[in-house]
């Protein structure tokens, strides 16, 4: 770029200035390697490699997405075939590239899932400084990606005709029925507000009184579907409306997704038969 610049201007010096702080760091590390060697006699190229494998090491680490990936792809299909087992863990993958994909548009440090097998999977990010909105909808974010994923595989069940009869039980529509009906149930399981769950960290947006509002929708849902997931969710929402803190000011956002994702997902539960205990 020097040669674009007008020698002299002190935009040209600066530039000048960098490359010479560059060259006289690259020359100190070679000659701070070079007095290691000398000092280390026949044992440096042993600690040097050694170095390097904690390199190599550090980018292993930074493959922990694909190793647990596997392992958690690897236990699922010894339980229940591969076919459940690779759709199971594509669903939870989504659910998790939900909170990713919402913590990267807002400009927030975020890691790839991390799958714990036999437990689930999560997503390290850093919400120093963030408002209780932002928090809620990267929380909820999962769950909603989460629905995709089950809505997806219910459109296929129905696609196939949607029809889980005895003669249909081992077939590829009942793979899809049962991820469909497991996917919607997790991510209500998610939804209640205790630990660190996704419900958990978007409650905290809400207020008393729209923890109330939730808790009457889920004992609703409760009575409508006979899901036992949403008594789960009702009992953490009671406890949530007595203890903790509460914000003064409502978040209506907040409130209408949480409703939104009660809705459709139980929906989504009551038009999907159940599958329980097959190998697929």
């Amino acid at each position: 770029m020097l040669a674009w610049i007008p020698a002299g201007t002190p935009q040209a010096e600066g530039i000048a200035a960098r490359i010479a702080a560059i060259d006289a760091r690259v020359k100190a590390d070679s000659d701070r390697k070079a007095r290691w060697t000398r000092r280390l006699g026949p044992l440096a190229p042993v600690l040097f490699f050694l170095a390097k494998i904690k390199t190599y090491l550090f980018l292993l680490f930074k493959f922990k997405f694909l190793l647990s990936f596997f392992a958690f792809f690897g236990l699922y299909w010894a339980l229940f075939g591969w076919k459940f087992g690779l759709g199971f863990t594509l669903s939870i993958m989504v659910h998790e590239l939900g909170h990713y994909i919402a913590a990267r548009r807002r400009g927030l440090k975020v890691d790839l899932p991390v799958f714990l097998p036999g437990l689930g999977a999560y997503v390290r990010w850093y919400s120093m400084g963030i408002t209780l909105d932002t928090l809620s909808a990267i929380a909820l974010a999962g769950p909603f990606f989460g629905l995709l994923a089950a809505s997806v595989c219910g459109a296929v069940f129905f696609a196939n005709g949607g029809r889980m009869g005895p003669q249909e039980a081992e077939t590829s529509s009942s793979v899809w029925a049962a991820l469909a009906y497991t996917g919607a149930w997790l991510n209500l399981i998610n939804l209640v507000p205790v630990l660190g769950l996704d419900g958990a960290q978007a409650t905290h947006a809400l207020n008393r009184v729209q923890r109330g509002l939730i808790l009457a929708a889920t004992l609703i849902c409760y009575a409508v579907l006979h899901e036992g997931v949403f008594l789960f969710i009702a009992a953490g929402m009671a406890w949530r409306l007595f203890t903790g803190e509460a914000p003064e000011k409502p978040s209506t956002p907040t409130m209408v997704r949480f409703m939104l994702l009660l809705f459709l997902l139980g929906t989504l539960m009551w038009i999907v038969p159940e599958t329980h205990g097959r190998q697929f």
